[in-house]
């Protein structure tokens, strides 16, 4: 049975440098492989752990799709076979895991760029169940949102153990928090928890203000506070993976204390 960790949050807050490091405590500290998947049309993920990415689950979905486009003419031909006899779930299901980029522990697929024009309703279909099969493969999936969490709808019919909704330490941020917290009850799928991480805390001590909006606003409770961190501004701009800061990184720690708060198992 795998376990799935969600990271969601408004664009800016963190969401991705948070899943990387949750992927690093699952690496160092709990048996089993680990798939992470980059759910950000902006696909960065894996430049915080440290991998190459060449191909991303929306590349191979408007080549495919090109692909009907240029072979097939007949009406619904959508739902027919590429050239060869292949079906569009065979040719999905192959170039996904091709496009896996391989670490150490786990593994990484990009959801890449958003559909264009056009239905895409039976190839999302497709994908669903493609990318469904493959993470049951794992013991720990960890998801990186887009800023919302409209993808996990779209992409996946797979339970989420730990929902962490990621806000900076402003109202604006808390509020976002608030509204994709309120978004969990309307999706498909079941979210077992629900955590707020709060990042980029400036002081040791939480304002008031923030805690008195955390308890009084939020439906899910404060998992932990990360403390802001110049090594990581320094990582960011020398290109550095984040997942190299040292164990002793407040970064990390913080991280650290919040997993081992899930007692996962």
């Amino acid at each position: 049975m795998s376990t799935t960790i969600a990271v969601a949050g408004k664009g800016g807050v963190g969401k991705t440098t948070v899943a990387a490091m949750i992927i690093r405590y699952l690496m160092e500290n709990r048996e089993g492989s680990i798939l992470a998947i980059d759910a950000d049309p902006s696909s960065n993920l894996h430049m915080v752990l440290g991998l190459e990415l060449e191909w991303t689950v929306g590349d191979i979905r408007e080549d495919m799709l090109a692909q009907v486009r240029q072979s097939l003419t007949a009406r619904g031909a959508a739902m027919g076979s590429l050239r060869g006899g292949v079906t569009k779930r065979e040719y999905l299901e192959y170039e996904i895991r091709a496009s896996l980029a391989e670490g150490e522990r786990f593994d990484l697929i990009a959801m890449g760029r958003s559909e264009g024009q056009g239905c895409y309703c039976a190839v999302n279909h497709n994908l669903r169940e493609v990318i469904d099969s493959l993470s049951s493969h794992y013991r720990w999936v960890v998801i990186d949102n887009e800023a919302g969490m409209e993808h996990l709808s779209r992409r996946t019919t797979r339970d989420v153990q730990h929902l962490l909704i990621v806000s900076d330490p402003t109202r604006r941020g808390l509020v976002a928090a608030k509204r994709i917290g309120a978004f969990r009850h309307e999706l498909d799928i079941q979210i077992e928890n629900a955590y707020l991480v709060l990042n980029r805390l400036p002081t040791p001590e939480i304002p008031a203000a923030i805690q008195n909006f955390i308890e009084q606003e939020l439906d899910f409770p404060l998992l932990g506070a990360i403390p802001a961190d110049e090594a990581v501004t320094e990582f960011e701009f020398s290109g550095r993976p984040l997942v190299e800061m040292g164990a002793n990184s407040p970064l990390y720690q913080a991280v650290v204390a919040m997993m081992e708060r899930l007692a996962l198992s």
